[in-house]
């Protein structure tokens, strides 16, 4: 059996970019930083920043581009996907995304009220069809 699951709570680095591809599906991009905090062996806090780029499609993409800016705090869980490609220059690159399938805003807005928008998710039967749900803080695994 093979799982490719990611789950991360962060905040946005920068306000989610909305475009539409050449059938209409509406997809958006955005970063989100997470941040690690330990003691190490002599005493000393030590901080580590990590970032991850997201891709949320269809009706979570237009979620978060009508409600997430930078520095929004967001849960996110989806699944791990590579994609590569040839630069103009002739050079492979890759990029590893978290393709979004649940998306729920934590904290407040910018203007400082809290959030009552339905989070919305992807069936994981019909990835392309978007399934409107509440999902209760209480319900996340850890």
């Amino acid at each position: 059996m093979d799982l490719n699951r990611a789950t991360i709570i962060g905040r946005l680095t920068r306000d989610p970019e909305l475009r539409s591809i050449p059938s209409g599906k509406s997809v958006a991009s955005f970063s989100i930083a997470t941040n690690r905090q330990w003691t190490d062996a002599n005493g000393q806090k030590q901080k580590q920043v990590e970032y991850h780029n997201i891709v949320a499609w269809a009706r979570i993409a237009e979620i978060a581009s009508q409600y997430l800016k930078k520095g929004s705090q967001v849960y996110v869980e989806g699944h791990l996907q590579t994609r590569e490609w040839t630069a103009q220059d002739g050079t492979k690159k890759n990029r590893t995304e978290i393709v979004c399938d649940n998306l729920i805003m934590l904290g407040t807005r910018p203007t400082g009220e809290t959030y009552n928008t339905p989070t919305a998710s992807v069936a994981p039967s019909a990835p392309q069809e978007v399934v409107e749900e509440e999902i209760k803080v209480e319900d996340i695994p850890f």
